[in-house]
């Protein structure tokens, strides 16, 4: 593998030296500089249009963008004759018009109209080349860059909640360093990452969740690393039948993220800052009964009066940030420029965590001639957090935990005296941390240095003839410290505890693509494509525990018990592509693209993959009898499309998971090794995905309605799972490729401008998504996953997560069926002669996580040349919440929290608490909710002593309340993380916090 990689890397070096050593006389010959020059401007207000791009068909090197005042000055370097120049930004419909170049300066000033269908929208979809939209047959969602930055969010992924038909994106927890999870078109696998492939400027990055010190399921994504900022426009590709551009690494989905570039002119300096302020927005009902019971005995009725204490006012405070920015950007006619600084500083809503995020940009972009250019982007991000340790899922510290099992009739408070904390938890049972003690004692901390950089080369040897080749890499360097001093209230580590864990990753991606576009008749035009990819990824992480620590030290190796671990892989994957567009008559576009892949992670029976795709896109109101008829009155633009592709997915198995692998053991002294519980399996194969889509694009009245609706079945076979073997084959478990998936969906976006006048616009989006998973052929037809406690399964027939537990005992009629003493109780195998249920405990599927539907509702006023407001609110309905924390905090033996108290005031029989403790079907609860996710209002400041330049003040907040029925803190949450397959399990996990900021922002 690592020869044919090396084979490769040399063919393309010396394809492109071949290129250039060819083209260069030709295509320099006879060329002059050119000037075209003017203003662009919005057709309703007459305003300035700022980075509205200015290109020269034919030669794409020869492109600039306007700047403040809306003016530009494009000086391609071509020989004289006939062009065409198109004027594009995104939400408007482009200008094309012909120009003659003669080396006489042609003047050439415009208006742009709004667009709300956005059929015209240049996007790029994996092969580097830039496409019409109206020429795909699958859906592409596009997110300028300005609005990523209206809601006060942090990070990219954050910042796309609700902006993206076909999209499920939530945050799983409320601390400050991420913590979010994106579901295009729902899960495409279980044992692997659903997360989709994220693509900066052609670098294909990291955005892994690992966890590398235990923090209760919490982790970072590590598109955190991002600065929002820093971002012109975001391509969404969900459907496989583009993503098979992609090959092995496509099933969830790409995300193509395009930064900020120079243009030429005078430098612009832009400086921004934003102040934030992060409350709680719900505290959770606790106990305020002033009195316990004296003993667990159901007919003692003893009750003794106590203090009842607020822990979660002494765990959660009022947190601050501030956020900073400032970039320049401009350039010459051949050389074009843009850096920028950042520094981003948020507190957790949990006393003593924060993130800390600063980090430097930088894209060059250098025109040699009029057909070759050269573009080098570069970005280092230092991070570093401060955590709170959450725990429940595989630990028992924790602040949160702590309270979850804490009796708060005990002050939490340290001692005055000696300073030691006291326990909360009940004595003997089940003891937990002292949630002041974790705040204040513990010392958890992780820091990131990461550096992504890309240098291209986009080459135009000839006209309509385009070479693009793409270097990209993205290294990161992740460290993670955790503490616990010695004589602590933990259960597991009174005697100290450290750790010391990092983690390296470097991905490295070559890429080349080729493509030609010809003319082949008045009728008839042709695109080609064609690429190849080399890609490596290689991970190193090491580890180091200590346990029975000395009273002056915290380094893990000072443990009287030290506990390493270190592992190193290395993927290797090669691809390549070949796709055809034939375009009929400017209204029907056939696509026939594949994908071959070759991947270290398989063996050399399944090694190399093949992937198709057909798409077909016609645009019925280009014909004649459309046009000519009344239809065209009410609906201008119609599109019909349809499409089918095959994608791969890699997450589901680690770089040698297809083997035995032995791990080493020392015997008596001597070394030796040890066999795995997994059993290889040479034969695996990559997971594939099938998917079939139709759809439909319209506008009406006069294009200020937009109207795209789409339909999709998307079906995964060959899914990789740890097999249970049998006893005598001395294993475990085994990777196979057994197991089915499916998910069916609509996706519906509705995007308008009702009113539209000089002094007011109104915009208003409607997205609405339904997506409907089943799982298939699993083996033993349940498969549970520990992130829920064994609670959440893959089960045939049922959406993968779905709640697999115990239910109540009900009678013929439905009605509770109670013991004797008039308690609840578990559904159990058989009945004994009484009719009391008697065996063993059943389960079944008692609720399912994932929403019939999820929409959003957006609205941005613009009023006169100043004023601007946005409102979103986003939906998500029908999904289910284990309420895990409510279970802990209701039982009799915490009783923190206020469902405890109808027991102790006689309102339901003592014992109810622990009767409803093991029934999980009990804690399950409506996850549905409406939530007002961003809202913000933005004014335009024009001073003289700022040059009549627009100060920019805006007010803005994120998640500033909910409409729910939930008992929790917040329904979107999931203490499992970015856990593929555990979703909407809520234990001991930070709630979202509300958000409201203020910033200022003014470009010199």
């Amino acid at each position: 593998m690592k020869k044919m990689l090396l084979m490769f890397k040399n063919r393309l070096y010396l394809f492109m030296i071949l290129t250039l050593s060819c083209c260069w006389q030709s295509a320099w010959a006879q060329s002059h500089k050119q000037t075209i020059k003017g203003v662009v401007l919005d057709a309703r207000d007459k305003q300035p249009i700022p980075g509205a791009v200015i290109r020269l068909v034919g030669t794409t090197n020869a492109a600039t963008a306007t700047n403040l005042n809306g003016a530009y000055v494009l000086n391609p370097v071509v020989k004289d004759g006939t062009y065409t120049v198109t004027i594009t930004f995104t939400g408007y419909k482009p200008f094309t018009k012909t120009v003659t170049l003669n080396q006489t300066e042609v003047t050439l000033n415009t208006s742009l109209s709004e667009d709300a269908l956005g059929l015209n929208e240049v996007v790029v979809t994996g092969t580097a080349v830039a496409t019409s939209k109206k020429q795909l047959g699958n859906a592409i969602s596009t997110v300028s860059g300005k609005d990523l930055q209206k809601g006060a969010a942090t990070s990219v992924d954050q910042a796309l909640a609700g902006k993206v038909s076909g999209a499920q994106i939530s945050q799983n927890s409320g601390n400050p360093a991420g913590g979010i999870s994106v579901r295009l078109r729902g899960n495409s696998t279980i044992a692997g990452s659903s997360d989709p492939l994220y693509i900066i400027d052609g670098v294909i990055v990291n955005n892994s969740s690992d966890q590398l010190i235990d923090l209760g399921g919490y982790s970072q994504n590590r598109m955190v690393d991002i600065n929002p900022s820093d971002i012109d426009r975001i391509e969404i590709i969900k459907g496989a039948a583009a993503s098979a551009i992609y090959g092995s690494r496509a099933s969830n989905g790409v995300v193509q993220i395009f930064t900020k570039k120079g243009k030429s002119g005078a430098p612009e300096v832009t400086i921004s800052t934003q102040f934030r302020d992060n409350s709680i927005r719900k505290k959770l009902a606790y106990n305020t009964y002033p009195a316990r019971f004296a003993n667990t005995n159901v007919t003692d009725l003893t009750q003794v009066p106590v203090q009842r204490y607020d822990l979660q006012s002494m765990i959660f405070q009022n947190a601050i940030g501030s956020e900073n920015n400032i970039s320049v950007s401009g350039g010459s006619d051949n050389t074009q420029y843009y850096m920028s600084g950042s520094f981003l500083t948020n507190q957790g809503i949990v006393k003593n965590t924060d993130f800390q995020r600063g980090g430097g940009r930088l894209r060059i972009d250098q025109r040699f001639n009029n057909w070759i250019k050269v573009s080098l982007g570069m970005n280092y991000v230092l991070s570093g957090s401060r955590e709170i340790p959450n725990g429940g899922i595989n630990e028992a510290y924790g602040a949160l935990t702590g309270f979850a099992f804490a009796n708060n009739f005990i002050n939490p408070a340290p001692d005055p005296v000696t300073g030691v904390y006291p326990s909360v938890a009940p004595s003997n049972i089940l003891l937990r941390t002292n949630p002041l003690e974790a705040i204040n004692r513990f010392n958890f901390t992780q820091k990131t240095s990461r550096f992504i950089g890309d240098f291209q080369v986009n080459m135009t040897p000839a006209k309509n003839l385009t070479i693009n080749y793409t270097l990209g890499y993205d290294n990161s360097t992740q460290l993670a410290n955790g503490f616990i001093p010695v004589n602590n209230t933990t259960p597991t580590y009174n005697t100290g505890y450290s750790r010391r864990a990092d983690r390296l990753d470097l991905l490295l991606n070559n890429d080349l693509n080729v493509a030609y576009k010809a003319q082949l008749s008045p009728w008839l035009e042709s695109s080609t494509g064609a690429g190849a990819t080399a890609q490596t990824e290689r991970i190193n992480s090491s580890s180091i525990t200590g346990t029975q620590l000395s009273p002056v030290s915290q380094v893990a190796s000072s443990g009287a018990t030290v506990n390493s671990i270190e592992s190193r892989s290395t993927l290797n994957i090669l691809g390549f592509y070949l796709q055809e567009t034939l375009g009929f008559k400017n209204r029907l576009y056939l696509t026939g693209a594949i994908r071959n892949d070759v991947s270290s992670s398989f063996g050399v029976n399944n090694r190399w993959q093949y992937y198709p795709k057909l798409s077909a896109s016609y645009l019925l109101s280009e014909e004649n009898f459309w046009k000519n008829s009344s239809l065209a009155n009410i609906i201008p633009t119609l599109k019909l499309r349809a499409s089918y592709g095959q994608s791969g997915n890699l997450t589901a198995i680690g770089a040698y998971d297809r083997f035995s692998n032995y791990s080493s053991v020392s015997l008596a002294g001597l070394p030796g090794i040890i066999a795995p519980s997994q059993l290889g399996n040479a034969d695996v194969k990559p997971e594939r995905q099938t998917e079939k889509e139709i759809g439909m694009d319209a506008s009406f009245l006069n294009d200020r309605l937009g109207f795209e609706v789409s339909y999709y079945n998307k079906a995964v076979k060959d899914l990789l799972l740890p097999v249970t073997l049998r006893p005598s084959s001395g294993y475990l478990t085994q990777y196979q490729n057994i197991g089915d998936m499916t998910n069916k969906g609509i996706e519906l976006l509705i995007r308008g401008n009702p009113i539209q006048t000089s002094n007011f616009k109104w915009t208003s989006v409607i997205i609405f998504s339904k997506n409907k998973n089943k799982v298939f052929n699993i083996p033993g037809g349940v498969v549970t996953f520990p992130g829920g406690f064994g609670q959440v399964a893959a089960v045939n027939g049922y959406a993968l997560g779905a709640f697999y537990a115990t239910y109540f005992a009900r009678n013929p009629d439905g009605s509770l069926l109670l013991t004797p003493g008039g308690l609840p109780q578990t559904e159990k195998a058989g009945r004994d002669a009484s009719g009391q249920p008697t065996g063993a405990a059943l389960s079944k599927v008692i609720g399912d996580p994932n929403p019939k539907w999820t929409g959003s509702f957006t609205n941005e006023f613009s009023i006169g040349k100043s004023w601007s407001f946005r409102m979103q609110w986003d939906a998500s309905i029908g999904g289910k919440v284990f309420n895990f924390t409510k279970r802990v905090g209701d039982r009799d033996l915490y009783g923190g929290l206020a469902g405890y108290e109808a027991e102790l005031k006689g309102e339901v029989p003592k014992g109810t608490s622990a009767a409803l403790y093991p029934i999980m079907e009990n804690w399950i609860e409506d996850g549905s909710y409406v939530k007002l996710r961003e809202l913000s209002a933005t004014y335009d400041l024009r001073l003289k002593f700022l040059k009549n330049k627009p100060l920019r003040i805006s007010l803005s907040g994120r998640n500033l309340f909910s409409i729910d029925k939930y008992s929790g803190y917040d329904p979107e949450t999931n203490a499992a993380g970015q856990s593929t397959a555990v979703r909407g399990f809520d234990f001991a996990e930070v709630p979202i916090p509300r958000t409201i900021a203020l910033g200022l922002n003014y470009t010199l």
